[in-house]
């Protein structure tokens, strides 16, 4: 019998909770918990010790790089010895105060308040994820295309403690604005004077040109005054905007006009605030009165400049050209001069849009190939992998069209972004949701590399860089050491995507994690051994190093930080165990150790 939305959604708000604060508060200790109708469970176990209660939590899908799966929960105080069995909510909220009992410096009421704030978003992440279920119950399946995919996301980001938290929209509007409901708009246009607009662009076409390419047809019958410039906004961003003393004032002295809605329909990518038409040449990326995860979703002036200037280094230095990968361009901005405000929320991103004229079959994020399944259905990954090596595999046949796929798919996102940063000191922050895969024939063929606010580039190819695109000294915490960015690097290609398609196949019993992370070490020396620039260092690390970085999701939330206003990343990462240094040193004598699925 299927369980109730809620009850799925409260297990999965615990789940992504816990498995934060087990990676970046406690990991607890493992332990055997007695059943009276079975065999002991296998139990990760934390002593709260300010909250005076200990908290024991099944463990049905261990995970040696990825997602632990919890299973049933129990309490007991810490001067009693008798376990109760806990809803995932009440335990949860156990965890949080510990949390921040452990975390917070703030000490008092304002660690009192920022708890009830963090309480309130987890709470609107459970019930966001509860009508996400009950939308995908309704939905038809088989759909497999980009915008299907960047639709699917129904569980959200496994390591974040709010993982579907959107404060500023509401249900009704996310109908219309939400990925996972489908939901279609026209963009709102304002009419502004050409000497109040800025903008940029590292192609052929002008932002203003650009602008009006997204508007198609009817961008010929807007009703524009000489001298006037069309801004095409997010409905939703331009309701926001109008309610600025700043913009309103601009309306009302007539430098500034609402022309109405125009042109095609958009649909919502899974960031929310890029939009997306199947015939369109470009996709757009706003600014957005909503906080997502932890974040407001603001386009900086800083990132619309890096976004151009890296546009023209990837082409003056031919970094882009690779078979097997492509990097989608955010080549050109465009916003409204606000004098006195370093933005004025009009900030758009101009991006390319690769995904049209059938391209856009079988394209797919790694974040949905590899996603929590809704209950009853398999996941992404491993419908692929059936498809491709048929429903009747044996075990042994299934794992090893298993190991073909993923060294398919390190072909089309690792190798190539290592090279990158190797031959070009350039490295992208690369993580499942930014990382998609061309799958249409099953098979990982190409990868594709999005978003203008993840390029880190070398201070030793500084020089070099400059001669090619002088602005790009101008631009604020673009340029980063190599320590820090074999660091960050590790974490976005690897920790957070690369592993998450060994424990999606872990979890999925197609192949045992351990044989995976055999098959990444391997491939990684080979990496080492072919390189010679910081390519060859960073491939070293990941495997030599004690620890990897990780995100410390969880400890910025309890922070109250937004860490996309941070522009060094202070306090955003923190270290890991190294799951690839044991396992390398196993590979290599030959020792893969059984698991679960052997």
């Amino acid at each position: 019998m299927p369980q109730p939305s809620e009850a799925v959604a409260e297990a999965a708000a615990f789940r992504s909770f816990a498995n934060g604060y087990l990676r970046e508060i406690d990991p607890g200790i493992p332990v055997r918990h007695a059943l009276p109708d079975g065999p002991p469970a296998s139990c990760v176990e934390w002593q709260l010790r300010d909250q005076r209660v200990a908290i024991r939590a099944e463990i049905v899908a261990p995970s040696l790089c990825g997602a632990q799966g919890f299973g049933r929960l129990w309490t007991r105080h810490l001067h009693e010895p008798r376990w109760r069995p806990v809803a995932p909510m009440r335990a949860l909220q156990d965890l949080l105060g510990e949390a921040y009992a452990r975390c917070d410096e703030a000490g008092g009421t304002k660690a009192r308040a920022r708890e009830l704030e963090l309480l309130g978003r987890v709470l609107d992440s459970y019930r966001e994820t509860a009508r996400q279920l009950d939308l995908a119950a309704q939905a038809p399946g088989g759909t497999e295309d980009f915008i299907a995919a960047e639709r699917a996301l129904v569980f959200g980001h496994w390591l974040h403690p709010t993982p579907k938290s959107r404060q500023g929209l509401t249900p009704w509007q996310a109908r219309a604005y939400a990925p996972e409901e489908g939901g279609t708009f026209r963009l709102a246009v304002f009419a502004a004077d050409a000497a109040r607009v800025r903008h940029d662009s590292a192609v052929a076409r002008s932002a203003p040109e650009i602008a009006r390419d997204l508007l198609g047809a009817e961008a010929g019958r807007l009703p524009l005054r000489p001298g006037e410039i069309a801004l095409p906004m997010h409905p939703l961003q331009a309701e926001a905007l109008l309610l600025t003393p700043a913009v309103a004032a601009l309306v009302e002295a007539g430098h500034l006009r609402l022309l109405g809605a125009f042109g095609p329909r958009f649909t919502a990518t899974s960031s929310l605030r890029t939009v997306y038409a199947p015939d369109s040449d470009w996709m757009a990326k706003f600014s957005l009165p909503v906080t997502l995860t932890n974040s407001l979703r603001v386009n900086r002036k800083a990132e619309l400049e890096a976004g151009v200037a890296v546009a023209r280094l990837l082409a003056r230095s031919g970094g882009a050209e690779h078979p097997a990968f492509r990097i989608v361009a955010d080549p050109a901005w465009m916003t409204l001069d606000l004098p006195g405000h370093p933005e004025s929320g009009f900030e758009t991103v101009y991006r390319e849009n690769p995904f049209r004229d059938g391209a856009e079959r079988g394209v797919a994020t790694v974040a949905a190939l590899t996603a929590e399944p809704v209950p009853g259905r398999p996941s992404r990954l491993a419908t692929l992998l059936r498809r491709v090596g048929g429903t009747d595999l044996a075990q042994a046949d299934l794992a090893h069209a298993g190991r073909t796929w993923f060294s398919l798919y390190l072909d089309c996102m690792l190798e190539p972004v290592v090279a990158l940063y190797d031959r070009h000191g350039i490295a992208l922050e690369a993580h499942q949701q930014n990382a998609l895969l061309d799958v249409a024939a099953g098979w990982p063929r190409r990868g594709f590399y999005r978003d203008n606010q993840g390029f880190y580039l070398s201070e030793d190819a500084r020089p070099r860089i400059q001669r090619l695109v002088p602005e790009t000294g101008t631009i604020p915490s673009l340029f980063f050491d190599d320590d820090e960015i074999r660091r960050r690097l590790a974490y976005y290609l690897v920790v957070n995507q690369v592993f998450s398609v060994v424990a999606r196949m872990g979890h999925d019993g197609i192949v045992r994690e351990e044989v995976l992370l055999d098959d990444l070490a391997r491939r990684l020396e080979t990496i080492a051994r072919r390189m010679t620039g910081p390519g060859r260092a960073f491939a070293r690390s990941v495997l030599d190093g004690p620890t990897l970085c990780t995100k410390a999701n969880l400890r910025v939330r309890l922070a109250d930080r937004d860490e996309l206003a941070s522009a060094d990343g202070a306090g955003t990462y923190i270290d890991m165990p190294n799951p690839l240094r044991h396992w390398a040193r196993q590979g290599a004598s030959g020792r893969v150790p059984a698991s679960r699925h052997a």
